[in-house]
């Protein structure tokens, strides 16, 4: 049986699992890999190729990087390529009602949530910061809506204690990759049937904003330890501390709740073994911090340049 001639649209590094699966299979003819164009990063705003484009050229695979997947020209790429499938992966950007009708067999997007839950942008993130016990991916063939196309398959995985936005996506993005290999061959022979997602249980994960790292001394400490675990490694939990020029952000890379009680935001105790601070219900240890513009530190390294006392508050 010939290869399923397919193109893969992705950008994120969630994508690069899905993409090496795809490449390493003898089913499938990858005749094109899309990404977003270069984007200005770092301090410099050097141009830096996505995640996605380093893998398709570390593979040797055919590239595009169109700014927009609706522009007429990349459009026409597409029809001259005449896939079979398209297979989206976090690629970023809404597709055209035209390329998603334009292969045999549609598009297929690689969704880390359990639909209809957590459609949209951030559905990683967005499981941990609610405080979900679980969470996992879909395949679903793609309709103009956001994330509201049929399901194809599901697969679940518990959401451990352990776990960050950054440990969850990657097992996510293998759960993906597995699901998507068994799931293509038995779509495209129709033993599998696209099923419309249930009208009950939708919600929405929007695209995290710097903003939402900021903490609420007042919430819960499980509240707080949640948005550190779900925004690793960015934009990252940070508050601000008490120095010499007033008050410093500190990034919070790892914590863990504890039942002590105290006003919100003070600080109750600050030694070797971590910094408790006090919370709307319980209080949070800090064992792992960075202040601005410096290194990730345990509290105890963080407190031999820094100077906290029982007492002192964080905004």
């Amino acid at each position: 049986m010939a290869a399923l001639r397919l193109v893969f649209m992705g950008t994120a590094e969630l994508s690069c699992a899905s993409l090496e699966a795809l490449a390493d299979s003898a089913e499938f003819q990858l005749a094109a890999v899309v990404t977003q164009p270069d984007r200005p990063k770092g301090r410099q705003l050097k141009l830096q190729p996505s995640p996605v484009k380093q893998l398709a050229l570390k593979r040797q695979l055919p590239l595009l990087q169109p700014e927009r997947a609706r522009s007429e020209e990349f459009l026409r790429q597409i029809e001259q390529i005449n896939p079979e499938l398209i297979v989206v992966a976090a690629y970023g950007q809404i597709l055209p009602r035209q390329l998603l009708e334009l292969p045999r067999f549609g598009c297929l997007n690689v969704h880390t949530s359990v639909l209809p839950k957590y459609r949209g942008a951030a559905p990683i993130q967005w499981a941990i910061l609610n405080d979900e016990r679980e969470t996992g991916v879909t395949i679903m063939k793609m309709d103009i809506g956001l994330d509201t196309g049929p399901i194809l398959t599901q697969s679940s995985t518990l959401i451990e204690a352990v776990d960050t936005a950054e440990t969850l996506q990657d097992r996510l993005a293998t759960m993906g990759a597995d699901l998507l290999l068994k799931t293509i061959p038995a779509y495209v022979a129709g033993t599998i049937q696209p099923q419309p997602q249930p009208s009950e249980g939708v919600s929405y994960a929007p695209k995290i904003k710097k903003e939402d790292g900021k903490v609420d001394w007042t919430q819960p400490a499980r509240s707080i330890w949640n948005r550190v675990r779900g925004l690793v490694p960015w934009p990252g939990a940070y508050a601000f501390i008490p120095d010499n020029a007033g008050r410093r952000l500190v990034k919070i890379w790892k914590a863990n709740p504890e039942e002590k009680t105290g006003a919100p935001g003070e600080i109750l105790h600050a030694g070797r073994d971590g910094i408790v601070v006090a919370c709307g219900i319980h209080a949070l240890r800090i064992l792992e911090l960075q202040p601005e513009n410096g290194r990730r530190l345990s509290a105890q390294d963080f407190l031999c340049g820094h100077s906290l006392i029982p007492g002192q508050h964080l905004t």
